[in-house]
């Protein structure tokens, strides 16, 4: 493996939680347009993608906010 990506496989825990709050969205935003269509939607469909990216824009800067927080408080010093 490239030593340059090394630091890929220990990602940053806010990076970290912040991907497991997006597969969240990506969860419930495929499970939402199933149930608006009555069928099975991927979640790569156009609209499900639509949707996750209009919820990462709206919470995204209060989603990083308050990760960074969480963040700081853990290693015991303040921002």
């Amino acid at each position: 493996m490239n030593a340059r990506f090394n630091h890929m496989n220990t990602p940053d825990p806010v990076i970290q939680h912040q991907l497991f709050m997006i597969h969240q969205i990506i969860h419930d935003e495929t499970w939402l347009e199933g149930e608006r269509r009555g069928c099975y939607v991927p979640s790569h469909d156009r609209v499900v993608r639509e949707n996750v990216c209009g919820v990462v824009m709206r919470i995204g800067q209060q989603m990083r906010d308050s990760l960074t927080q969480v963040h700081w408080e853990a290693q015991g010093t303040s921002r």
